[in-house]
């Protein structure tokens, strides 16, 4: 047995609950609890989406600031690319010693980031912990 409540509605609100209980297969009773649901729903709702909110905003501003941190690290190394670029002679075509020694200071180059990458700490947060 369900329980019974007695329900007050104002005229309007009466007549439109009339027409939507006068469709076959629906009560009143039916309509009233399914909005019910519904409205109780919504309000439990509203504090997670508040917490998601707050929580979207956070990553927001984390995400800011990374893209920020990324367009100096890329600023930095094009003036550094062009800096090397414009002091450094190129090495003549036919001077395959030359080309070794670049292509073997490369792989050493690539092989340091590899192992800077897999360290718990990074050259540029132990600079700036060294500054602080």
């Amino acid at each position: 047995m369900k329980p019974r409540h007695h329900l007050y509605l104002d005229d309007e609100l009466s007549t439109q609950l009339e027409a939507l209980a006068a469709k076959p297969g629906t009560t009143k009773s039916a309509i009233v609890a399914d909005a019910l649901r519904q409205y109780l729903t919504r309000r439990g709702a509203k504090g997670i989406e508040e917490a998601l909110r707050i929580r979207l905003d956070r990553q927001g501003r984390q995400l800011e600031r990374i893209e920020r941190d990324v367009q100096v690290l890329l600023e930095s190394l094009a003036l550094y690319v062009r800096y090397q670029l414009t002091v450094t002679a190129p090495v003549p075509e036919p001077d395959r010693a030359a080309h070794a020694v670049g292509k073997e200071r490369f792989q050493k180059f690539i092989d340091q980031v590899g192992r800077q990458m897999a360290a718990p700490t990074r050259t540029l947060s132990a600079s700036r912990e060294g500054t602080a």
